[in-house]
């Protein structure tokens, strides 16, 4: 699969990763220059282009790499949820019809629910068109937080390592059903292996190379000195400072020996016993806290690197399950039903059918 440029400055479309270019596209649409086409206040362009760029915003996050026949054809619901604002309530009608019939009591209880439904408000239904894509097996995987893009989840597929109920699947395009488990090899998971020694290796070379010139060094100085002293002082002095000069000489050694086992030392006492052999190593990427959460219909295990589906995403008033870098029951959500809702497939042939990916439902 194919995903380069998905990061593009350009186009600044948010994606399913935790790329820190990802991280900064999706910046630029909220709070940098590309805000105010995302969120405009005065629309210049034709409602037509509106609703195409709502939805290019909505697919480039939501299975970009589905194509969009494939997607208008088997993952839009069957039946599109009305996201449009409710008309005048009848309840304002009745309200006046009460009062002009001196039933105030009626009348206020009736004022009352019609305050708290609007209140209360509608439930992001709008969202729950992309619950199709979030049944996927890569996209169930990248969620659970053991790859770092959905691009990664799907190689991880592709490439046998991924179990599906304990048996071995490769096939990325599956729709999970609720009970499902999904299991990730530990080696395919980036943020859980051991870090490259080189740079390790590389420290342990300075460092020898440095004691190894500190050496020469003071052997260099030490003969230096002793030359000096010996043409200056008489052959019964010299007798008497090789003797001397001999019994610091022992101890410098291996007070040099020590030294040069200290860091060693240090290094091993640094690190604790049996670490590579009891602990995981674990090393997240730069900048991947803020794409690190687990929605409410998965329940992951990362002692044993599986997940299970529980249920399908649901949405109520005020909140959505299904993560989306746009407001769940704004205006982009809208537009993007309004496009779907007048150009998704209806017809389903035999052929069709039988390409259908696999749904385990």
């Amino acid at each position: 699969m194919r995903d380069a440029k998905v990061y593009n400055f350009k186009r600044a479309l948010p994606r399913m990763s935790w790329h820190p270019h990802n991280l900064y596209n999706l910046w630029r649409r909220s709070y940098g220059p590309l805000q105010k086409i995302t969120d405009r206040v005065e629309y210049k362009e034709t409602l037509n282009w509106r609703r195409w760029t709502a939805k290019s915003l909505l697919r480039g996050y939501h299975g970009d790499y589905i194509n969009e026949k494939i997607f208008k054809r088997w993952y839009l619901p069957d039946n599109l949820p009305d996201v449009r604002p409710p008309a005048a309530l009848t309840v304002d009608a009745n309200v006046d019809l009460n009062k002009w019939a001196l039933k105030d009591g009626a009348a206020a209880k009736a004022a009352k629910r019609a305050e708290e439904e609007k209140k209360k408000g509608l439930a992001p239904v709008g969202s729950l068109m992309f619950s199709e894509v979030e049944r996927r097996i890569d996209v169930v995987i990248f969620r659970a937080c053991f790859a770092h893009s959905v691009y990664d989840a799907r190689r991880m597929v592709i490439h046998g390592s991924v179990l599906l109920n304990g048996k071995k699947h490769v096939n990325p395009n599956t729709r999970l059903a609720p009970g499902d488990m999904v299991s990730v090899d530990p080696a395919a998971i980036r943020f859980l292996q051991e870090r490259p020694q080189h740079e390790e290796e590389v420290t342990e070379e300075d460092e020898a190379v440095s004691e190894a010139t500190a050496e020469a060094s003071e052997e260099a100085a030490e003969e230096t000195t002793s030359e000096a002293s010996a043409d200056q002082a008489e052959a019964a002095a010299e007798v008497e400072d090789a003797t001397e000069s001999s019994e610091p000489s022992k101890e410098s050694k291996p007070k040099r020996e020590a030294d040069s086992k200290s860091p060693a030392s240090t290094k091993t006492s640094s690190i604790i016993p049996g670490f590579r052999s009891h602990f995981t190593p674990f090393s997240l990427p730069p900048y991947a806290a803020p794409f690190i959460f687990i929605p409410a219909y998965l329940e992951p295990s990362f002692s044993t690197c599986s997940v299970i589906y529980l249920r399908h995403p649901t949405a109520r008033p005020g909140y959505s399950e299904i993560p989306t870098p746009w407001d769940a029951d704004g205006e982009i959500v809208r537009l993007t039903w309004e496009w779907y809702s007048k150009r998704r497939m209806r017809i389903r042939s035999k052929s069709q059918m039988a390409r259908m990916p696999e749904n385990r439902q």
